[in-house]
Protein backbone atom coordinates (compact mmCIF):
# COMPACT_ATOMS: atom_id res chain seq x y z
CA UNK A 1 0.00 0.00 0.00
CA UNK A 2 1.48 3.40 -0.98
CA UNK A 3 0.45 6.89 0.01
CA UNK A 4 1.97 9.98 -1.58
CA UNK A 5 2.21 13.10 0.60
CA UNK A 6 3.61 15.13 -2.30
CA UNK A 7 5.70 14.38 -5.38
CA UNK A 8 8.93 14.06 -3.33
CA UNK A 9 7.58 12.09 -0.36
CA UNK A 10 6.36 8.56 -0.94
CA UNK A 11 5.37 6.36 1.94
CA UNK A 12 5.01 2.64 1.42
CA UNK A 13 3.11 0.97 4.25
CA UNK A 14 4.44 -2.44 5.26
CA UNK A 15 2.49 -4.92 7.34
CA UNK A 16 4.61 -5.38 10.47
CA UNK A 17 2.50 -7.57 12.75
CA UNK A 18 -0.84 -8.09 14.42
CA UNK A 19 -1.75 -5.55 17.08
CA UNK A 20 -1.81 -8.40 19.64
CA UNK A 21 1.87 -9.21 18.86
CA UNK A 22 2.99 -6.03 20.66
CA UNK A 23 2.70 -6.22 24.44
CA UNK A 24 0.69 -3.56 26.22
CA UNK A 25 2.98 -0.83 27.60
CA UNK A 26 5.89 -2.45 25.77
CA UNK A 27 7.65 -3.08 22.51
CA UNK A 28 8.33 -5.65 19.82
CA UNK A 29 10.57 -5.83 16.77
CA UNK A 30 9.77 -6.39 13.09
CA UNK A 31 12.10 -6.86 10.13
CA UNK A 32 11.03 -4.55 7.30
CA UNK A 33 13.07 -4.05 4.14
CA UNK A 34 16.09 -5.53 5.93
CA UNK A 35 15.78 -3.08 8.86
CA UNK A 36 14.93 -3.94 12.43
CA UNK A 37 12.07 -1.64 13.45
CA UNK A 38 11.01 -1.31 17.09
CA UNK A 39 7.26 -0.92 17.62
CA UNK A 40 5.90 0.49 20.88
CA UNK A 41 2.35 0.48 22.26
CA UNK A 42 1.47 2.95 25.00
CA UNK A 43 -1.81 1.31 25.93
CA UNK A 44 -2.77 3.78 28.65
CA UNK A 45 -2.18 6.70 26.26
CA UNK A 46 -3.68 4.95 23.22
CA UNK A 47 -0.52 5.72 21.20
CA UNK A 48 1.78 3.75 18.90
CA UNK A 49 5.35 4.57 17.84
CA UNK A 50 8.00 3.05 15.59
CA UNK A 51 11.76 3.64 15.59
CA UNK A 52 14.99 1.98 14.59
CA UNK A 53 15.71 -0.92 16.91
CA UNK A 54 19.41 -0.06 17.08
CA UNK A 55 20.64 2.08 19.96
CA UNK A 56 23.25 4.42 18.44
CA UNK A 57 25.27 4.52 21.67
CA UNK A 58 26.78 1.05 21.26
CA UNK A 59 25.07 -0.08 18.03
CA UNK A 60 23.08 -2.77 19.82
CA UNK A 61 19.73 -4.01 18.48
CA UNK A 62 17.84 -3.63 21.72
CA UNK A 63 15.46 -0.67 21.83
CA UNK A 64 12.34 -2.82 21.34
CA UNK A 65 13.16 -4.42 24.72
CA UNK A 66 13.64 -1.05 26.43
CA UNK A 67 11.43 0.48 29.08
CA UNK A 68 8.89 3.00 27.84
CA UNK A 69 7.58 5.95 29.78
CA UNK A 70 7.47 9.72 29.55
CA UNK A 71 9.69 12.62 30.45
CA UNK A 72 7.83 15.88 30.99
CA UNK A 73 5.01 14.53 28.83
CA UNK A 74 7.35 13.35 26.04
CA UNK A 75 6.97 9.62 25.26
CA UNK A 76 10.35 7.91 25.49
CA UNK A 77 12.19 4.60 25.43
CA UNK A 78 15.28 3.77 27.52
CA UNK A 79 17.89 1.41 26.09
CA UNK A 80 17.91 -1.70 28.31
CA UNK A 81 21.72 -1.81 28.39
CA UNK A 82 23.00 1.72 29.09
CA UNK A 83 19.76 3.60 29.85
CA UNK A 84 20.15 6.23 27.12
CA UNK A 85 16.65 7.63 26.58
CA UNK A 86 15.14 8.68 23.26
CA UNK A 87 12.01 10.61 22.28
CA UNK A 88 9.57 8.37 20.45
CA UNK A 89 8.19 11.41 18.62
CA UNK A 90 11.34 12.76 16.97
CA UNK A 91 14.13 10.34 17.97
CA UNK A 92 16.23 12.90 19.85
CA UNK A 93 18.31 11.74 22.81
CA UNK A 94 16.76 12.92 26.07
CA UNK A 95 19.87 11.96 28.08
CA UNK A 96 21.82 15.01 26.94
CA UNK A 97 23.99 13.32 24.31
CA UNK A 98 23.91 14.01 20.58
CA UNK A 99 22.62 10.56 19.61
CA UNK A 100 19.44 10.27 17.55
CA UNK A 101 17.27 7.41 16.33
CA UNK A 102 15.11 7.34 13.23
CA UNK A 103 11.35 7.34 13.73
CA UNK A 104 8.74 5.97 11.33
CA UNK A 105 5.05 6.65 10.73
CA UNK A 106 2.81 3.93 12.11
CA UNK A 107 -0.76 2.97 11.30
CA UNK A 108 -2.96 0.55 13.23
CA UNK A 109 -6.04 -0.61 11.35
CA UNK A 110 -8.34 -3.60 11.73
CA UNK A 111 -5.99 -5.23 14.27
CA UNK A 112 -2.91 -4.94 12.03
CA UNK A 113 0.14 -2.71 12.49
CA UNK A 114 1.72 -1.02 9.46
CA UNK A 115 5.02 0.87 9.32
CA UNK A 116 5.65 3.57 6.73
CA UNK A 117 9.01 3.55 4.97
Amino acid sequence: MELIADKKDRITWHLACHQSDVPEEGGACALIEGKQIAIFHFTRRGEWYATDNECPHRQQMALSRGMIGSQQGEPKVACPFHKKTFSLKDGSCLSGEEYKIKTYPILVKDGLVYIGI
